[in-house]
């Protein structure tokens, strides 16, 4: 008896907090559906009304919108392929004790704290700028010409900061993943003959397997709306080299005043990301099941 009291005491203090993060989502979602019915342009709202698939099939068939798809798929695939073989390495080498490990692992972890937009303007202006940033006098040091990373590689550009952003994260994981490794198996595997390459493939790297899962699925979810680091940047160009799915929904909304093809892309794009969060949280069950 005592132990449903404290289960219904537990419900009703808990129910507050329960019904506002509720309402703080299901609104907004109902407004999105909603607005994508309608044909809703900021410019116009008084020639408002509903269109139903219309704006869905704008959507699709806007300019740009399968290279977006594209450069999304890159977008992310590029960051967690550096993030996920960097964060490997640099844990590998944090693990081992060396001198001065705690400020170390400060630095190592300290780009995860500065803000998107910061640290897009840092590479933008004081790395990537063709004429005075550093590595464009790098370049003229060893006698080569300058490169515009944003203008002419700008989708890589945005990869490699926003991994810049995230190797923090997937190293902190790994690491803390590595360091629950039991030392006496590696250290019987050395004694057996195994070399530093064979003890990293057969001990090291299945014991970090479901750490690197947690890694691609958390990282996943967050990379599939990036947006103010291409905003800072390349503001989606050249063309639509660097628009990614998130970014075309911003165009849509506030460059070209469309909010009902707008929130039919945001339902779109939260349609992608359910279904890759779903797939990849089966990856992890199947995983942890092993």
């Amino acid at each position: 008896m005592a132990t449903q009291a404290s289960r219904a005491a537990a419900r009703a203090m808990l129910s507050p907090a329960v019904v506002l993060l509720l309402i703080w989502m299901i609104v907004p979602l109902a407004m999105t559906l909603w607005f994508s019915f309608q044909r809703y342009n900021l410019l116009y709202p008084d020639r408002a009304g509903f269109i139903g698939f219309g704006n869905y099939i704008n959507f699709v068939a806007t300019s740009g919108f399968w290279e977006a798809i594209v450069n999304t798929l890159l977008l992310v695939g590029g960051v967690l392929a550096i993030t996920v073989i960097g964060g490997i390495l640099i844990a590998l080498l944090i693990d081992q004790p060396i001198w001065g490990q705690g400020p170390v692992r400060i630095l190592v972890i300290s780009p995860f704290f500065i803000m998107p937009p910061v640290a897009a303007l840092i590479w933008k202006n004081m790395f990537m700028n063709p004429s005075n940033g550093l590595f464009a006098e790098a370049a003229r040091f060893l006698g080569l010409p300058p490169f515009d990373f944003l203008g002419q590689a700008p989708l890589a550009s945005i990869v490699l900061i926003v991994a810049w952003q995230w190797l923090p994260f997937a190293t902190l994981i790994l690491l803390t993943a590595l360091q629950s490794l039991d030392s006496e198996r590696m250290e019987a595997a050395e004694m057996d003959g195994a070399g530093p390459f064979a003890r990293f493939w057969f001990i090291a790297l299945p014991h970090l397997a479901r750490a690197i899962t947690v890694v691609i699925l958390i990282q996943t979810i967050f990379l599939l709306g990036i947006f103010g680091e291409i905003l800072v940047t390349t503001n989606g160009g050249p063309g639509n080299a660097s628009t990614t799915l998130t970014y075309l929904v911003y165009k849509e909304a506030l460059l070209d005043f469309d909010a009902g093809t707008a929130a039919a892309g945001g339902v779109v794009a939260v349609i992608l990301a359910n279904i890759v969060a779903l797939f990849l949280m089966r990856a992890i069950g199947r995983n942890l099941d092993a």
